[in-house]
């Protein structure tokens, strides 16, 4: 099964059309499937008084608010325009995140893609969530700070808004900037989806390539990863995010890893079946043998090539007479 790989734009772009333009080509050229921004207005879904966090605080000015620095990052309806225009120039599916109802709508309107993502921020927000999946459209539901109780109210309310369990993909997520190894619990996607009979994926936040790579490994079915062209540029996600050629090197090591997973039917490979009988073993003559004398643990070896009997015939050799001469390291025959 091929993975769904979101390549995380977000708001790295900066407020800065140019520069989400390179985000489009640069996630293109590194084969993801999707090229995701985040489609908000900062008054609807920031108060003037919520505070940063504190990966923000350190990457953002810090005499502006939370809202402040949100807004500086919003993208208007002409701007959706021209990047969904970009994608298709370069062959790469558009996908934004709507955080609030007119956010919803808008994309929408523009004919987004058939998927719709639920952020972490938002699983405990009913109405949001109600809004955002009452057209039955494949979800995504991230899980950043959730436990098992809290993701199945979500789920719940999507079903209940008319999307069937079987649309539903819970992402597991770590929600921190970059997120510490010690606190991803990759275990827990697999827990996800026993719990509630759902296709998983994971949203990283780590440093590196390595927990999503090894997130299909354990049946991942969707990838999102955050990246950027700089992490030394201004702006709150840019330091927990991918340069271009991580993120290509991402992409490759993922479809490595399904190519490697196999049908799960233990058997010699095509590529392998030539070495078989050059790695294997057969029973020779450990020294010269008489016809008539019988094979012993003295007079038998096991050597390369795996032509003649397996030595897992040993038992079934020992006592026997040979049935003439045989040579030293000649091929034993019955």
């Amino acid at each position: 099964m091929k993975t769904l790989i979101i390549a995380e734009a977000g708001v790295n772009h900066n407020g800065d059309m140019a520069l989400a333009k390179r985000l489009i080509a640069a996630a293109a050229e590194a084969g993801a499937d999707l090229v995701k921004f985040q489609t908000f207005i900062a008054a609807n879904i920031i108060s003037r008084s919520a505070p940063k966090a504190e990966y923000q605080k350190g990457a953002t000015d810090p005499r502006e608010s939370q809202q402040e620095m949100v807004r500086k990052l919003e993208l208007t309806r002409d701007n959706h325009l021209e990047l969904i225009a970009e994608c298709e120039k370069q062959g790469i599916g558009f996908f934004s995140t709507a955080f609030d109802k007119d956010s919803i709508d808008l994309l929408e309107e523009l004919g987004g893609a058939e998927i719709v993502k639920a952020p972490s921020g938002e699983l405990t927000n009913l109405p949001y969530l109600r809004y955002l999946t009452r057209h039955g459209k494949r979800v995504l539901l991230s899980t950043g700070m959730a436990n098992l109780g809290e993701i199945e109210a979500a789920i719940n309310v999507v079903e209940q808004a008319g999307t069937p369990r079987e649309k539903i993909t819970v992402l597991h997520c770590t929600t921190e900037y970059p997120a510490p190894m010690e606190d991803v619990n990759l275990r827990a996607m697999t827990s996800i989806g026993e719990a509630f009979g759902v296709p998983v994926g994971y949203s990283d936040h780590t440093s590196g390539i390595e927990v999503p790579i090894a997130a299909v490994a354990l049946g991942a079915t969707v990838i999102e990863k955050h990246f950027t062209l700089d992490r030394n540029l201004p702006g709150p996600d840019h330091r927990a995010s991918l340069e271009p050629d991580e993120l290509k090197a991402m992409v490759r090591g993922i479809r490595n890893i399904e190519r490697a997973m196999g049908d799960g039917i233990k058997r010699p490979s095509p590529s392998e079946l030539k070495n078989k009988p050059i790695a294997r073993k057969s029973l020779v003559a450990a020294r010269p043998i008489k016809a008539g004398e019988r094979f012993s643990e003295d007079n038998l070896m096991a050597k390369r090539p795996g032509t003649g009997i397996s030595p897992m015939r040993w038992d079934d050799v020992i006592g026997r007479e040979a049935p003439r001469d045989f040579g030293e390291d000649e091929m034993i025959e019955l």
